[in-house]
């Protein structure tokens, strides 16, 4: 018998941002994917990228800074059902220069962790807050 292995999931980064215990967070905008859904600033890493240089792009696109990536809080695989899978990694961001400007996003707010939850978050950001929150995943800043 011949098995295939799965094709290798698309690579995603996720920016974990914090300000006075606040994280920031982005609302889709009505043209993609998931309309009105919440999500952590990111996406996805190109050919050649490594997953830091990735989430650097990606925060300068959406959010028109210049970023420190910090370390790999969490990853996991995401399954959509007649989607790719997706390998979803989350880093802190420890420090940034300029000033947030929402380039993407319908929204973007600081929310305290506590009221993440009480949001309309992708499946895979629920999961990542209700492990932050549960003190699973160690400090952030």
């Amino acid at each position: 018998m011949n098995r295939q292995d799965p094709p290798r999931p698309i690579d995603v980064v996720a920016g974990i941002l914090i300000d006075n215990g606040r994280i920031l967070v982005g609302q889709r905008a009505a043209h993609v994917r998931h309309p009105g859904k919440w999500e952590f600033p990111g996406g996805k890493v190109e050919p050649g990228e490594s997953l830091s240089e990735a989430l650097r792009r990606e925060l300068r696109e959406e959010l028109a800074i210049d970023t420190e990536i910090g370390r790999e809080i969490w990853r996991t695989i995401v399954v959509v059902e007649q989607r790719p899978r997706l390998r979803l990694v989350f880093y802190a961001v420890p420090a940034y220069t300029g000033v947030i400007r929402n380039e993407v996003f319908a929204a973007i707010a600081w929310v305290e962790p506590s009221a993440l939850a009480a949001l309309d978050l992708l499946d895979a950001d629920r999961d990542f807050i209700a492990r932050f929150n549960r003190g699973e995943l160690g400090a952030i800043a």
